[in-house]
């Protein structure tokens, strides 16, 4: 039996919230300490250059309070690194993003960006952190990401959530192929961007050893009906976990 997806909720939309009035309201650091005790297995943030929800100044705040998995996603730009150098969290998840890209909408291309990828991964694993790449569901990608050091990769979940209700199995059928084909080289498996409740079930029931999804978009419009334990909890039982 496969172990487990485990859920890490992103919390840019929380902070996307708190900025838009200029104050602390609602306090991201208390609903990201929330969001653990409601039985979430990590904590996302993607920190933009404009910093239109995650700031900067957030991070060493969510490093001294979460204590499940911190997971943090960007570009590796010098100011990015630097901060994830100093913080070092559980996960550096590294995304190919433009700057002024409104969400991640694509992998790398491993294997045009090699050099580069090479020596930011190193970098980042000399301090002990764990390196995921953003990936399209292509085998030379994966391969890609492997043979620059990378531990795991996320997968681009957002062309399956486009087909999955028109044909669930055409749509899924490049990422369970990506997922054996991950096991069979020995790197980690990740997936993210537009998952929820619809079709999150189905997509890690088909996936083996998906270790690891990142919802946060889905997940907090959720909470507006359900509310944030509730919608939590509701997300952690498509995964088969009971919650608490």
């Amino acid at each position: 039996m496969n172990p487990k997806t485990r859920l890490s909720v992103n919390v840019n939309k929380i902070a996307l919230i708190r900025n838009a009035r200029g104050a602390n309201l609602p306090n991201l650091v208390q609903i990201a300490k929330d969001i653990e005790r409601f039985g979430a297995h990590g904590i996302t943030v993607h920190p933009r250059p404009d910093e239109r929800h995650i700031r900067y100044s957030d991070i060493p705040e969510l490093k001294e309070v979460v204590q499940t998995e911190f997971n943090i996603e960007g570009y590796p730009n010098e100011r990015f690194l630097r901060m994830v150098l100093e913080h070092q969290p559980h996960q550096c998840t590294l995304v190919p993003d433009k700057p002024g890209a409104l969400t991640s909408d694509n992998g790398w291309d491993t294997i045009e960006q090699e050099a580069l990828l090479t020596e930011v991964v190193s970098e980042l694993k000399k301090k002990g952190i764990r390196v995921s790449l953003f990936v399209n569901p292509v085998h030379k990608f994966i391969e890609g990401a492997k043979k620059v050091g990378a531990d795991r990769v996320e997968l681009y979940t957002g062309p399956f959530a486009h087909q999955f209700k028109e044909n669930p199995e055409l749509a899924v059928a490049p990422y369970a192929k990506s997922a054996v084909f991950a096991q069979e080289i020995g790197i980690g498996l990740n997936a993210g961007h537009d998952l929820n409740l619809d079709n999150l079930r189905f997509f890690s029931q088909k996936l083996v050893g998906l270790e690891e999804v990142s919802i946060g978009h889905a997940l907090v419009s959720d909470a507006l009906y359900f509310g944030l334990q509730n919608t939590v909890q509701m997300y952690l039982r498509e995964l088969s976990w009971s919650g608490k």
